[in-house]
């Protein structure tokens, strides 16, 4: 969803009076509503997975009321397009993923080679079928104002003066182990920051709980830790008033980018060159091994003695990223 901010952004660009409605589960309307391209959100009635045929025809027939002309279906699959043609949109773009012939009838055929990442996807499709590769992309820009970080800090009783330094700690990754960093790495770059007077909050969602507390124990409980404790949109808000993110390929890793964070990201089974951090104060760290990326949840080379080889994030020791937190 932060990804698609380069779309919209794009989109403005091309035709600045398009009005831009955004149809997406409910849970990433906080990140949408941060996103001043973004005209109406419309929540998602169904979940992943579901399909819900009738669901879809009663939600594109009250679409079709708001006569959009063109509609642009990100994900591939064959059911995200009925919305749209039920809503009898003229032009429907998208990839052709799942033979959509009909459903999609602005297709386009995906060139993996030439389109390599997956924010180049998405902003290619504001431009006509033949257009060339978009060279040069708006990266995504998230919105916070004054008022919602107020109101986060007062929630949170959160007191720290403006010569405080702030460091957010994203330990988590939900696709799984191979893609998190040690959380005794986490820990010793969070103990030595704190001896140097900085605050380190520690980020998640519930799944993140055990990893956030086992770093925090380690720390003394000198850390703040807001896993599973927030909302989405009370962790953007608390992610804009820090002042460096470490963090694993992640959801999280994309917002603390989109809110222009200097930002750190360790890359282990995942590719860099697929979903990096758009942003130009991120600085990625992967050992790029022969072995990775290997897009798999676990290490697969770990011996049966050893469940958690990981020397793609092993290897990235803590001392480096403090050097990189020093420049």
């Amino acid at each position: 969803m932060v990804m698609a901010q380069s779309l919209f952004l794009t989109l403005k660009q091309v035709l600045p009076s398009c009005r831009i409605d955004v149809l997406a589960p409910a849970w990433s309307l906080p990140i949408l509503q941060r996103m001043p391209e973004v005209a109406n959100v419309i929540a998602m009635p169904l979940t992943h997975g579901q399909f819900g045929l009738s669901t879809r025809y009663k939600l594109g027939r009250q679409l079709h009321k708001n006569h959009y002309h063109q509609a642009i279906v990100l994900p591939n699959s064959w059911k995200s397009a009925l919305i749209p043609f039920f809503a009898g949109i003229p032009q429907r773009t998208g990839f052709l993923g799942e033979q959509r012939y009909g459903l999609v009838n602005d297709s386009r055929r995906l060139n993996t080679a030439l389109l390599t990442m997956t924010v180049e996807r998405f902003v290619s499709l504001a431009y006509p079928k033949l257009a060339q590769k978009p060279v040069n992309f708006p990266y995504p820009r998230l919105v916070v104002d004054t008022h919602k970080q107020h109101a986060v800090r007062k929630k949170f009783a959160l007191h720290h003066t403006a010569s405080t330094k702030i460091l957010a700690l994203c330990p988590g990754a939900e696709f799984g182990a191979a893609k998190r960093w040690p959380a005794a790495y986490f820990a010793e770059v969070a103990r030595e920051k704190l001896c140097q007077g900085w605050q380190v909050w520690l980020f998640g969602s519930d799944k993140d709980q055990a990893v956030t507390a086992h770093i925090n124990q380690l720390c003394e409980n000198h850390c703040t830790d807001f896993a599973g404790k927030t909302s989405l949109a009370e962790a953007v808000d608390l992610l804009s008033l820090v002042d460096t993110v470490i963090s694993n390929d992640s959801g999280l890793m994309h917002i603390a980018a989109a809110l222009n964070k200097p930002l750190i990201v360790l890359y282990g089974s995942s590719d860099p060159e697929f979903t990096p951090p758009l942003n130009n104060n991120a600085h990625i760290l992967s050992l790029r091994l022969t072995c990775s990326p290997c897009f798999q949840r676990d290490c697969p080379i770990a011996p049966p003695e050893h469940q958690n080889h990981l020397s793609c994030l092993t290897g990235i020791r803590p001392e480096l990223v403090l050097k990189l937190i020093s420049r």
